[in-house]
């Protein structure tokens, strides 16, 4: 007994494909962007490799990271170009779960589902 759904598989992978692309495009121009303020600013400044410096701790935290972009700086700008692309494939997992219960697959959704509880745990408290 098939019934011709309007939400079917070759739907979901499109969406879900289309999602992947959007969010690494995003990505990519965000750090680009972000890049490019961050080289007009401090492109003539001579780099110093002799020590190691470590990230401003307002990039250790979400809330940093959108503060320093907000405030159009170039390493926040960056910095928020990469968690756009660390939340594309967590994106691409909550999606699922709809795509999935929408499907009546409750097996897959619930899978999805802890999936997700581990990819927000990891990226919480890692």
């Amino acid at each position: 007994m098939s019934t011709d759904r309007s939400w079917n598989d070759r739907k979901m992978d499109i969406f879900i494909g289309d999602l992947l692309r959007a969010g690494v495009l995003s990505s990519a121009l965000v750090v680009l962007v972000g890049a490019i303020i961050y080289l007009v600013g401090n492109g003539r400044s001579p780099a110093d490799y002799r020590l190691f410096h470590s990230e401003p701790s307002d990039f250790r935290t979400v809330r940093g990271v959108l503060r320093d972009a907000i405030a159009l700086r170039g390493r926040g700008i960056i910095q928020l170009g990469l968690l756009l692309l660390i939340a594309t494939p967590v994106a691409r997992v909550a999606f699922s779960i709809f795509g999935f219960a929408r499907e009546r697959d409750h097996l897959y959704a619930i899978v999805a589902a802890i999936v997700l509880l581990i990819l927000v745990y990891a990226l919480v408290f890692s």
